[in-house]
């Protein structure tokens, strides 16, 4: 009798995050999915995930339009997909439950059909809330456990009994689900334990329900796992098109035809055709720079284990902070993180927590700094670890945070900060002048600062392109003009500022900022490089201007933070270590610093 599989294409969600950081323009690659949905395809995972905030963040655009465009694409009898994170919905902070409503119903409303919905700490109480209001607005609720492999040395979870287990509460909870999915971000859970788990998973379930295995090809196991996967009883699978597919990515479509060639199953595509999509799909990325981790199995992964959609974004990061050099000692710290952490499962936002405590660890000293996402989840703030973190980590992180463990439900956690909600957020509208609507509170809500700066019309665009496609030049937002006379195009590293000087004003990509000319150097008259009697204040670690809440001329205490840096996707406080007046701020806003730079000087 022939099997059915049901296939879906991850290319344009997972495999971008995968291979590109989520850093991508929707105009460049909609011609690839009108290709794919001539090829037969009808289910795409379109959205959510990392390529939210990412739409906000670094291409300039507004997801909401962006998924528009998507169905518009892929046709109205396609089921579009996204990515959600239990109570963290789209962000990488958790949220109270009128922005877990909102979320599923403003997906509804612009065109997506299936939402995918996993807690990384497999905690179902945070998939509750979440899944009955994704049913409840009308959705395909489909259901996660994660999983992963563990770092040598590690037992006690992610085993075949602790993923059933987890799905047993699941059904216990009562929550309302249409299909179930075995999600492993890193790819590194065996074949053994993949196998073992689908067949327990299958009895649990009956014949039914669908069934979906989802990896990653980092650690080269990916295609094994997923074909014992389908012997086990799966009846769905994710693939991804070329050139964002293998690797980091899930195996790619062709891949997996071939692998399957002789058994008698039905994927429901015309090869052919498939690989014409995957053609158009080159051309449209053909100017994007492909980072060579994306291309290869990683060895090293199960050591770690870093998700394929975490490891180019962290790797381009530590790229641009001139700190790839490092990355060995990172990936060796993190499995350390991993078995003093819980065995929260590596995938968004607790692999970035992994990835931001292992950089801190190797470039602030063991534990001399906690990181604020790895520190709350030990803490019990993002809801309860498969098993009790390291005492002596969670004392660390209750001292340095200043907060003590907790057992109370992140979701009444949030409900009960005024800070969060959609109140907070629509209040913060109206503060910034800005349009109140649900699309602008959920922004806001979900990407805080960053959401507010694109709203404002702020915002930069920063993908990564090796030349400028036709239309515009490379990293310019759709109808932005090119350079008109009297601006500098400046590339500093790998980035590219648009620069215009008037009359003691520079604006850079759109953004103003006073400045003055000093004296060269090497002139008697030009300060010196530290005041007498005054300290410096200079960057613990490579990273991004992100903030500088003290001005020039104020005075300043013991412990004032002066500066706030974006490294790693963590906000890094740089505070003052004497009192005294800020005699300068010696970086502006959106400059990338070195380790051990001058930030700051006080006398």
């Amino acid at each position: 009798m022939t099997k059915k599989i049901h296939l879906m294409v991850t290319a344009f969600r997972d495999g971008f995050q995968s291979v590109y950081g989520s850093r991508v323009l929707s105009r460049d690659y909609l011609p690839a999915v009108e290709a794919a949905r001539r090829a037969g395809i009808l289910h795409f995972e379109a959205g959510g995930g990392a390529s939210f905030q990412s739409a906000f963040f670094y291409a300039n655009e507004n997801a909401f339009d962006v998924m528009d465009a998507f169905r518009a694409a892929a046709g109205p009898d396609a089921n579009l997909q996204t990515l959600a994170r239990g109570i963290n919905v789209v962000g990488l902070e958790s949220q109270p439950s009128d922005v877990i409503r909102l979320h599923a119903q403003l997906f509804a409303k612009h065109g997506i059909s299936t939402i995918r919905n996993f807690d990384a700490l497999n905690d179902v109480q945070n998939l509750v809330h979440s899944g009955r209001c994704i049913a409840e607005a009308g959705l395909h609720h489909e259901v996660v456990v994660t999983m992963m492999g563990l770092p040598p040395g590690c037992d006690g979870a992610h085993t075949p009994e602790f993923y059933v287990g987890v799905l047993r509460q699941i059904l216990d909870a009562d929550i309302p689900y249409h299909s179930v999915c075995f999600k492993d971000a890193s790819g590194t859970a065996t074949p053994l334990v993949v196998g073992e788990t689908i067949r327990r998973a299958r009895e649990l379930l009956g014949s039914k329900i669908q069934l979906r295995f989802h990896t990653h090809e980092t650690a080269g196991i990916g295609l094994a796992a997923s074909l014992t996967a389908l012997d086990a009883g799966a009846d769905a699978l994710d693939v991804s098109l070329a050139p964002v597919s293998g690797g980091t990515c899930q195996p790619d479509i062709a891949t997996l035809w071939h692998a399957l060639r002789g058994r008698d199953v039905d994927l429901g595509f015309d090869i052919a055709k498939v690989l014409e999509a995957e053609e158009v799909l080159k051309e449209c990325m053909q100017d994007y720079e492909v980072p060579p981790e994306a291309r290869a199995v990683e060895p090293l992964i199960p050591f770690s284990p870093m998700p394929g959609g975490a490891l180019t974004a962290n790797t381009q990061m530590m790229r641009d902070n001139g700190t790839l050099h490092r990355l060995p000692e990172v990936i060796a710290a993190m499995g350390d993180t991993v078995r003093r952490g819980g065995f929260g499962t590596s995938v968004t936002p607790v692999s970035q927590f992994y990835f931001q405590q292992a950089y801190n660890n190797v470039f602030l000293g063991a534990w001399n700094k906690v990181a604020d996402g790895y520190g709350k989840m030990v803490l019990g703030y993002f809801g309860r670890t498969p098993v009790a973190p390291d005492p002596e980590v969670v004392r660390l992180a209750s001292e340095q945070l200043g907060l003590p463990p907790t057992t109370e439900s992140p979701l009444a956690l949030n409900d009960a900060n005024p800070e969060k909600g959609v109140a907070a957020a629509r209040a913060t509208l109206e503060r910034e002048k800005l349009s109140v609507t649900d699309e602008n509170v959920f922004i806001v809500a979900t990407c805080g600062e960053k959401g507010v700066e694109f709203l404002k019309g702020q915002a930069r665009v920063m993908v990564r392109k090796t030349a400028a496609r036709a239309g515009a030049p490379t990293g310019e937002p759709a109808g932005r003009p090119a350079a008109e006379s009297g601006e500098l195009r400046v590339q500093l590293g790998e980035r590219e500022y648009r620069v215009t000087l008037d009359e003691g004003q520079a604006t850079v990509n759109g953004v103003p900022y006073a400045f003055t000319v000093l004296e060269d150097e090497a002139s008697p008259t030009a300060r010196s490089t530290a005041p007498e009697g005054g300290a410096s204040i200079t960057a613990p670690l490579p990273g991004l201007v992100l903030r500088t809440p003290i001005a020039a001329g104020k005075s300043v205490r013991v412990g004032d933070v002066v500066i706030v840096l974006e490294a790693m996707k963590m906000e890094i406080e740089v505070k003052a270590a004497v009192s005294g007046v800020i005699e300068e701020i010696a970086v502006a806003v959106g400059s990338q610093v070195k380790a051990g730079q001058t930030l700051a000087r006080v006398r």
